[in-house]
């Protein structure tokens, strides 16, 4: 049950052969006008670079985590064990996997690095400038795949109506894209107040994590991830129940910093690619699943923005006691075999 409470699943450690890096991009301007003079943007690669006569990467596939994630949540091993081994969809020996570690999140520069609240306010546009720079800098013109889960699933969406010539598949996971408003906005509000209101906050200027308000952040974190019907197979006791929360909250609160969380949930608020679907003219596979309460079916919003796409196909992974809630995206076997068909399509383009 505890896998299927996170919004972001826990970070695993690197397999053999993992490169890890960090591009520093200097005097980095954010869409608000802040600029950071260093801006370090941590990244994991799996497998070699094959280039063509021009020198470019032809068989890159970017993979982007999502909100308080980092590259390294790729490598639970019902992500990582499903993909990337020899035969598998994305074999290292035949991909060049990257997996970067987005502005904000994980070891790439945030709040916690020292400026805490007057860190700028980055948003997925920024996230999204800043990914390209760092595939310019690996030689990467045009990504095989681009592949993302949650937030990086808007980034997907980001990519494809702004930069649609760069991306020759894509296969966004646990998203819509439109505004977020409604049920989505709302308990992302309610998260920050609840972390700004804490009087331990001081505005920022903490010493001492605000954990009142944090407790309560992870709350709606845990709600928002939650599969009712495997958290009603697994707890079917209040007790169950209660036991389960304890432990949860525990690894929920683990590790995280109050201004980090802040920036990374109010990130996604100048999000809205819905004016710009039909540029998305690669074979895109989009998927999403029935118990998903962050993107609920219910809204009838996925339908009407695929048959906007080009070439996209949109696939709704049934509700069961198997599924994940929101984190089905990081359980491929749900949809692996959609990516091979994705590759399939897409060969040559």
């Amino acid at each position: 049950m505890l896998a299927a409470l996170a919004l972001s699943q826990p970070a695993s450690a690197a397999p053999a052969g993992a490169r890890e890096q960090d591009l520093t991009l200097r005097n980095f301007r954010f869409h608000t006008g802040e600029v950071l003079p260093e801006l370090k943007l941590h990244y994991t690669t799996l497998g070699t670079p094959q280039r063509d006569a021009s020198g470019a990467v032809t068989n890159a596939v970017m993979i982007l985590h999502g909100t308080g994630g980092s590259g390294h949540q790729f490598f639970q091993p019902q992500f990582a064990d499903a993909l990337f081994g020899p035969g598998q969809p994305l074999d290292t020996a035949r991909y060049f996997i990257i997996l970067p570690d987005n502005i904000g999140h994980g070891a790439s520069s945030k709040p916690s690095d020292g400026l805490k609240a007057r860190f700028p306010a980055y948003d997925y546009a920024d996230m999204v400038d800043a990914q390209a720079r760092l595939l310019d800098h690996l030689g990467v013109r045009r990504l095989r795949l681009l592949m993302g889960t949650s937030m990086g699933c808007m980034h997907g969406f980001v990519w494809g109506t702004t930069r649609p010539e760069r991306v020759q598949a894509m296969m966004p996971m646990a998203c819509l894209p439109v505004e977020i408003a409604g049920q989505n906005r709302m308990w992302r509000k309610l998260a920050i107040d609840a972390v700004r209101a804490d009087p331990a906050y001081r505005g920022g200027d903490y010493t001492a994590q605000p954990l009142a308000g944090l407790r309560t952040a992870a709350s709606l974190l845990l709600v928002a991830g939650l599969n009712p019907v495997q958290a009603q197979a697994q707890a079917p006791t209040r007790i169950a129940a209660e036991a389960a929360l304890d432990t949860a909250f525990a690894r929920t609160i683990a590790g995280r910093d109050a201004n980090d969380l802040i920036w990374q949930l109010d990130s996604s608020r100048t999000y809205n690619p819905a004016a710009g679907l039909e540029r998305m003219t690669m074979p895109v596979t989009w998927v999403n699943s029935a118990d998903d309460f962050i993107n609920p079916p219910g809204l009838g919003i996925a339908e009407a923005a695929a048959r906007r796409l080009p070439q996209g196909k949109f696939i709704l992974i049934p509700q069961s006691a198997e599924t994940r809630g929101h984190g089905t995206h990081t359980w491929a076997r749900f949809w692996q075999h959609e990516l091979v068909a994705l590759l399939a399509r897409s060969e040559g383009r």
